[in-house]
């Protein structure tokens, strides 16, 4: 209904407005003219950073009005903005973890994850993939590692749970190490009452023992995706350890100004970029050695929407 959907557009607009708008603008340092956030080591059950204060790390980005938001932020004059962003860092750690020959391969030779996904399960020549066949391949890919269901799968494509558990199925059976990699951090869940990352921080599990079903299913979905979030947050940490004394070491400008996930914000001098580039990439490709090679996506702007 044209009413409906004026109404949802209007609200999504207001809280916009009320959150970010108004409220980043209230958060302004008089003193600096920038708005400073507080990060957290210790408020997440897998060691990711939390941003309170504002939180910075919720700035919108996956729709239109939304993205406008990071226009704002921009770099001062004879600057740049430079986002650094680890490239599909938990589908990397997850070829890391199981035994899954296909997607190393496609990892170690730069292929389209996705697409290669897409030809192996749905039986697909290379060249037959097209973006409906990538879009449930990424859905599912990304699923996994959060332990999605055939109910949640089939919601998140518009499909019902029989066909979603088809494409499970044909997953699973094509990838049979990434089943045997989710049973054994389940196990070792239920055994240990932890999981560890791929750096042997070991990631604490609540009710894995729970009598409840859906609290214990719960708890195994946070089993099966705490390795891969916390390898994550410990790749982007090594990596805020490392850059700043690289850019010193090598004469360069450039100041860290923002952690976001799996992607690091700069400010960066205009005659400065090229080499800041190359030796954040260099430094962030660098901080892990694993079975699949880490890779950097870099992006630069005078606002932040433009670099990312």
């Amino acid at each position: 209904m044209p009413l409906a959907r004026t109404v949802l557009d209007w609200r999504q607009l207001a809280k916009l407005k009320s959150t970010y708008v108004d409220g980043l603008a209230a958060q302004i340092d008089p003193r600096t003219g920038r708005v400073h956030t507080d990060f957290s080591m210790a408020n997440t059950s897998t060691g990711r950073l939390a941003s309170t204060e504002p939180n910075l790390q919720n700035i919108p980005v996956r729709t239109e009005e939304g993205q406008r938001i990071r226009h704002a932020f921009i770099a001062e004059p004879g600057h740049v903005l430079m986002s650094a962003d680890y490239s599909q860092i938990e589908l990397r750690l997850l070829a890391h973890l199981a035994d899954v020959p296909a997607l190393r391969e496609a990892f170690e030779t730069g292929q389209d994850i996705h697409a290669r996904t897409a030809a192996d399960i749905f039986r697909l020549a290379p060249g037959a993939v097209d973006k409906e066949a990538r879009r449930r391949a990424k859905t599912i890919n990304f699923g996994i590692i959060y332990g999605m269901s055939a109910f949640g799968l089939a919601g998140r494509l518009g499909i019902g749970p029989g066909e979603a558990r088809e494409i499970i199925d044909a997953y699973f059976g094509q990838y049979p190490g990434i089943r045997a990699a989710m049973e054994r951090l389940k196990e070792e869940a239920r055994l240990q009452g932890y999981v560890s990352t791929s750096f042997g921080r070991k990631l604490w599990i609540q009710d894995i023992g729970a009598k409840d079903p859906v609290r214990r299913a719960g708890a195994e979905r946070a089993a099966i995706n705490a390795p891969f979030q916390g390898g994550a947050a410990e790749i982007i940490k090594r990596a805020m350890v490392r850059v700043p004394k690289a850019l010193r070491d090598a004469g360069l400008a450039a100041r860290m100004l923002l952690q976001v996930h799996d992607e690091l914000v700069l400010e960066v001098p205009e005659a400065e970029v090229e080499a800041t580039a190359a030796l954040v990439r260099r430094v962030m490709e660098s901080v892990a050695t694993l079975r699949v090679p880490l890779a950097v996506e870099v992006g630069t702007g005078r606002s932040w929407a433009v670099a990312h």
